[in-house]
């Protein structure tokens, strides 16, 4: 096997697991006053590949620190 079909492979599931992980972290956290729930619900939606949604979040987190360079 190549480097790159075991890298999948492996890397993959690992982060799928992390996203999964980071979500539901993410909603105990929007519960929670010391966990930034909204963050980690980002980070895990990125994490897990729908290309369409993190390209969209990317997008608003340039737009929102755009809009924070400027004030």
């Amino acid at each position: 096997m190549k480097k790159k079909k075991i890298k999948k492979i492996i890397v993959s599931p690992l982060k799928k697991i992390a996203g999964i992980i980071l979500i539901l972290v993410g909603i105990l956290g929007l519960f929670l006053p010391f966990l930034q729930g909204v963050v980690m619900i980002v980070a895990g939606v990125i994490l897990l590949g729908d290309r369409r949604l993190s390209n969209w979040l990317k997008h608003k987190l340039d737009v929102f620190k755009r809009y924070f360079r400027k004030k």
